[in-house]
């Protein structure tokens, strides 16, 4: 179950009396509601991106304020990779206009609000997380990047190392909902695990499913690679939740 983490990077669980409507707002995404745990109360399930900070509060369909709560500022270490291939460092303007289509095109993915796999849209379940591959976790969440001394844009998932050809397991229950092979990510899947969460996975060798297949937790979707910008073969994790990147380890019962 994901755990109450109000920090940067983190989850906000937030309490919700039977009286507010099904549809609340976070900086003016849609937010996840439902039941963390059968016969439990219902709540808001809300990714904290990396820049909040201080009081935030959730809205409804009229902009009034449904709860508030505090986040707690959290600061994140630096990493320094090099990397051989200097495109990834300084892109020339056709892989710089190749990658803003790219990014529009996962930004527009995540920004999508379904129903939870399989379910009902009134009370959701949340969906069980489990990793989806096991390794050594090489870079963790929130770091700040800097390529060959290059600042980049902080870490925005997790990388867990692995051997080329390696199965990748979906991490939940989910749709695909994009698959592509990527200037920085490689060939990458995206899955849909409903109410605006989504896993991508990135840096396959090969994928093993096609955009629109249901998924199960433990379903193999990929084997691990190292295409797009990498410097060896790992799986890097992305959790998008009401779009924003949160670390996967707060939905985890193991960190």
């Amino acid at each position: 179950m994901p755990r109450h983490a109000p920090v940067n990077g983190g989850v906000a669980i937030v309490p919700l009396p039977d009286s507010l409507p099904l549809t609340l707002h976070y900086q003016g995404q849609p937010v996840w509601t439902g039941h963390v745990q059968s016969g439990g109360p219902r709540v808001a399930v809300v990714g904290l991106p990396l820049q909040a900070e201080g009081e935030q509060q959730l809205t409804d369909a009229e902009g009034r304020v449904a709860a508030r709560w505090l986040v707690t500022r959290k600061t994140y270490p630096e990493q320094r990779l090099v990397l051989k291939d200097t495109r990834y460092v300084t892109p020339d303007e056709e892989q710089l206009a190749r990658f803003a289509r790219e990014a529009e095109l996962q930004k527009q993915t995540y920004r999508q609000f379904s129903a939870a796999p399989g379910r009902a849209m009134q009370q959701p379940p949340w969906p069980v997380f489990r990793w989806p591959l096991s390794g050594r976790l090489s870079s963790p969440f929130g770091l700040q990047r800097f390529f060959n001394d290059v600042p980049r844009a902080p870490h925005l998932g997790l990388d867990i190392a692995g051997r080329t050809g390696e199965p990748v397991m979906a991490p939940a229950d989910g749709r695909v909902a994009l698959t592509g092979d990527f200037f920085f990510n490689g060939r990458t899947v995206i899955l849909d695990h409903g109410q605006g969460l989504f896993s991508m996975l990135c840096h396959f060798d090969e994928i093993r499913v096609q955009q629109g297949d249901m998924v199960t937790a433990g379903t193999t979707v990929g084997t691990v690679g190292a295409t797009g910008r990498a410097t060896g073969p790992h799986l890097h994790w992305t959790v998008s939740l009401n779009d924003a990147r949160i670390d996967p380890r707060w939905l985890l019962t193991d960190k």
